[in-house]
């Protein structure tokens, strides 16, 4: 069995105390939340993604790298990366740089999330809820089998070799997995159990 924590840091009132800490204050928090899972022997720690006030957790792979330079053996993960509203190219490139950072210990949980205020926020529609996220993963997926990928869709430019961004990364250098969700399917997920495509500079 594994134990890890997932965190929302969120910005909100104390329930003991009644006081708000700044944003500031609360993301220092944050990362020696981190820190101390770290030193008492936790397997992982995951970092949600929201795009809304109550929430700090807006760029997950930032507040990620920076826990990375302060612990030394917990996994660290998106909990969960909203892919439907990302380009899966930046998603790859910024974990693959996460993973440099911390010696091989990101991970990536793609889904859709349970909120949907980043659909208008980045110029989509939530009619494509689905079908969004249905080409976003399998492009992401393709990313992680291959450093060369021929691929074409319907929300965003074609991906050609020998053009592909990542052609600086080697590839297969350890295993996590990925779990998708959906609110409209609310414990539908599963795990995909393939080698993850995690860089090191060539």
């Amino acid at each position: 069995m594994q134990l890890g924590i997932d965190s929302f840091a969120a910005a909100i009132s104390d329930p003991a105390t009644g006081l708000t800490l700044s944003p500031v204050e609360r993301m220092h928090h944050l990362l020696e939340e981190i820190e101390l899972a770290d030193r008492v022997g936790l397997d992982v720690f995951g970092i949600g993604e929201h795009h809304r006030a109550e929430f700090l957790d807006s760029a997950p792979v930032v507040i990620l790298s920076a826990a990375a330079t302060r612990t030394e053996n917990i996994r660290l993960t998106s909990a969960v990366t909203v892919l439907s509203a990302s380009d899966p190219v930046r998603v790859f490139q910024d974990f693959a740089t996460l993973d440099l950072i911390s010696r091989g210990r990101a991970e990536i949980v793609a889904g859709r999330g349970s909120f949907v205020e980043s659909y208008p926020l980045f110029g989509l529609r939530l009619e494509d809820y689905d079908s969004l996220f249905a080409e976003k993963l399998e492009l992401l997926l393709k990313i992680r089998e291959s450093t060369k990928v021929h691929w074409s869709g319907k929300y965003r430019a074609a991906l050609k070799p020998p053009h592909f961004p990542h052609s600086r990364f080697r590839r297969l250098l350890g295993n996590t997995w990925e779990r998708t969700q959906t609110p409209k399917t609310p414990g539908k997920s599963h795990r995909i159990n393939r080698p993850h495509v995690i860089g090191t500079c060539s």
